[in-house]
């Protein structure tokens, strides 16, 4: 499928995103109002309050924060994968940074996820542009064509041209034969680990398990074998 693209060039990625605060209640008068009129636009049922869907914040860079960034690798035939994960956001960002700055800056280098170009991608730079940070070369896109910009998208490329269609990454796993990512919590439990339960180590891993997953799914786009466990290495701080 892409076959040209020499896998030591691309960078796979996930991130995990929360709330900015840990509840409703704790948001300042402003930012409640502007929940308020975001929630209105996504309610399904009369009993979504705002408060009740405070738990989505996180999907909306506006209102969310990122606390770990899972990527993987790979690099003499294995695949290195690494996370920032911490408190303070932009520390997260500014050592994924200084990744990007120092090893992936080419013109041949890209940066794969899945969603990522709906989600992780455009989350980033929303995120690095209120924290006051500038952008890495790879992620400053501004006034380029989709098809000039330098990122590669799992779900795009599972879509072939369908644009109403949406997979998810563990049903595309499951089809796959890849081990599930999601065996642990999924998306939708992030912001009660992190608030509720502060384990963000326990974050830092669910990332590592989809980004692992998504390096896969990319070998298996292109009819590769999936790699076995020795041939994954998974690197501390």
């Amino acid at each position: 499928m892409t076959e040209k693209i020499n896998l030591e060039s691309i960078l796979f990625l996930d991130i995990e995103t929360v709330g900015a605060v840990a509840s409703y209640q704790q948001l300042d008068p402003k930012m409640k109002s502007f929940w308020d009129k975001k929630a209105e636009s996504f309610k399904k049922e009369p009993e979504d309050s705002p408060e009740k869907l405070y738990q989505k914040a996180g999907i909306y860079a506006e209102f969310g924060k990122i606390v770990c960034i899972s990527v993987a690798f790979f690099k003499d035939g294995l695949l290195r994968i690494k996370s920032f994960a911490n408190n303070d956001e932009k520390t997260v960002l500014q050592e994924f940074a200084h990744l990007l700055n120092a090893y992936f800056y080419k013109p041949h280098h890209r940066l794969c996820a899945h969603n990522g170009k709906e989600f992780d991608f455009p989350y980033l730079c929303r995120r690095m542009l209120i924290n006051a940070l500038p952008l890495p070369s790879i992620l400053n896109v501004a006034g380029k064509k989709p098809w000039e910009t330098p990122f590669l998208d799992t779900l795009e490329l599972w879509k072939f041209g369908d644009y109403k269609h949406y997979t998810a990454l563990d049903l595309l796993a499951a089809i796959f034969g890849i081990p599930s990512p999601k065996d642990d919590i999924d998306g939708s439990m992030v912001h009660t680990t992190y608030w509720e339960h502060n384990d963000l180590v326990r974050i830092a891993e669910y990332c590592e398990k989809d980004v692992l997953t998504v390096a896969q799914l990319y070998r298996c786009y292109n009819g590769l074998e999936l790699l076995s466990e020795d041939k994954i290495v998974f690197v501390k701080s």
